[in-house]
């Protein structure tokens, strides 16, 4: 085919001249391979297309890196920089590898494919649920700018492309039986100027309008509907915080289903000044049935009670019910079977869909809430239309990988949503809004302080900006 063969022999010859050409393009490949490094963890199964000379591949430190290229020329370097990697010789169009693998980088490679769709589906089998797909492509906007860089010789020559717009790859994507998990910009200035290249490229580049001015488009995706191969039904863990909760637990052990092959309910007391503790426990020999346990909570605040409800947790799925019942645990089903049809790697519970009972929440935490959704979304890149609401599922490996990477954020969370949120949007979940209706509180009062956990969650979102957004 025409298209390939002059391409080959176009990145031949680039190959050739490639330890002697210095044009502007190294900062611009360092900032990639900083942000690759920060989405794909070291130690993981790494397939990069189009890999060139094998620096990024490289740069991630994969435990299995696999770099392919149609390019001898490119291979050759490659395997000279980095023998501990494997380079294969293939056409992305005609794929003979084996897989599975966790990470799949096309890095400027969809601008010069034939046909983008044919290539993503040959990616398919490479893949398990969790495997996550990252491709960067130029946005339409740097066209001529980067053909005046190229005539004047101050970057890598090129052929002609194809420009894609978002848009276009999340239409390739759904029609490569993948789905977007989020899409962002980076890199407004492509040069290496202390100062004016940090502020540009880790700050500005992610603030309206001047997002729009960025060189490089990001896409995160998932292979479509990743349901888990699962030789029996997932087994269940319903975690329930509790606190001056004591009239609210016998309609606990009532209401809660059981799902999957068995649901078990554990409650964390967490220092109650009526006698909720005495309660569980009653409640616990008054129903031989359920598979129940209690413990007293170690430390303060929410956001310890589920971490120490987790780690004892038995069952596959943990869920988590707040004691009060205003999101009613009739509802926990749709949450089960939202996670284990595949619809999302995190299920979050979302009050502000459906119109609530008069008294379920106040002006202020409706008004608080609707702005830190606006706030919280654009920090994580997906839609997260409420972030306290109580009820969030996950698999308990993903939140074992969660736990596992705290240390990135450290133990700042008092309420124990946002290290599950932050957590799991460090990792590249996918977090699905499942409507719930919202209920009147009918015993007990809320241990929400309106006023000083709103401080506190401004505090959390500057420091998750830093964290998870200027990177």
């Amino acid at each position: 085919m025409h298209y390939q063969a002059e391409r080959i022999d176009h990145w031949d010859q680039v190959a050739a001249q490639l330890d002697t050409q210095h044009g502007l393009g190294g900062y611009y490949h360092h900032r990639l391979q900083e942000i690759y490094r920060y989405l794909v963890p070291p130690g993981r199964r790494v397939l990069e297309i189009g890999c060139g000379s094998g620096d990024l591949l490289a740069a991630l430190q994969p435990a299995v890196g696999v770099g392919v290229d149609f390019s001898s020329g490119m291979l050759e370097n490659a395997r000279r920089r980095y023998p501990h990697l494997r380079f294969v010789q293939e056409d992305a169009h005609a794929l003979q590898l084996e897989g599975p693998f966790d990470f799949i980088i096309l890095s400027d490679v969809i601008n010069d494919l034939w046909d983008v769709q044919s290539v993503l589906e040959n990616l398919v089998p490479l893949c398990t649920p969790s495997t996550r797909l990252l491709l960067n492509y130029y946005s339409r906007l740097w066209e001529y700018p980067l053909r005046l860089a190229r005539w004047l010789e101050l970057a890598t020559p090129n052929l002609y492309q194809n420009w894609l717009t978002p848009q276009d790859v999340h239409n390739l994507l759904a029609l490569a039986s993948f789905e977007p998990v989020r899409t962002w910009d980076e890199i407004i200035l492509p040069l290496d100027i202390p100062v004016l290249a940090p502020f540009f490229n880790r700050f500005l580049v992610h603030l309206w309008p001047f997002y729009y001015l960025a060189l490089t488009h990001y896409t995160l995706a998932r292979p479509q509907a990743a349901r888990r191969d699962l030789a029996k039904k997932p087994s269940v863990s319903v975690l329930v915080p509790a606190r001056n909760e004591a009239g609210n637990i016998p309609a606990i052990f009532e209401r809660v289903p059981e799902m999957g092959s068995g649901t078990e309910l554990g409650f964390v007391e967490g220092h109650s000044t009526d006698n909720t503790y005495e309660t569980i426990e009653t409640a616990i020999e008054a129903n031989p049935q359920r598979r129940a346990w209690v413990m007293r909570q170690p430390g303060k605040g929410k956001g310890d009670a589920v971490r120490a409800g987790f780690a004892r947790a038995s069952g596959d799925i943990l869920m988590i019910l707040d004691a009060d019942l205003t999101v009613p645990p009739e509802d926990l089903p749709r949450f089960y079977e939202a996670l284990v049809s595949g619809k999302g790697d995190f299920i979050n519970g979302v009050r502000l869909v459906y119109p609530m009972e008069k008294e379920a929440m106040r002006l202020f935490n409706f008004l608080g809430n609707k702005f830190f959704s606006l706030v919280f979304s654009w920090l994580l890149g997906q839609p997260v239309k409420d972030t306290l609401c109580g009820t969030k599922v996950l698999w308990k490996s993903d939140y074992e990988m969660i736990a596992a990477n705290r240390t990135y954020f450290g133990d700042f969370d008092p309420f124990g949503d946002f290290d599950l949120l932050f957590g799991a949007a460090r990792l590249n979940y996918k977090i699905v809004d499942l409507p719930v209706r919202y209920r009147e509180r009918t015993y007990g009062t809320t241990n929400i302080q309106r006023w000083k956990h709103g401080w506190l969650l401004l505090q959390m979102v500057a420091f998750a900006a830093r964290r998870l957004k200027f990177i």
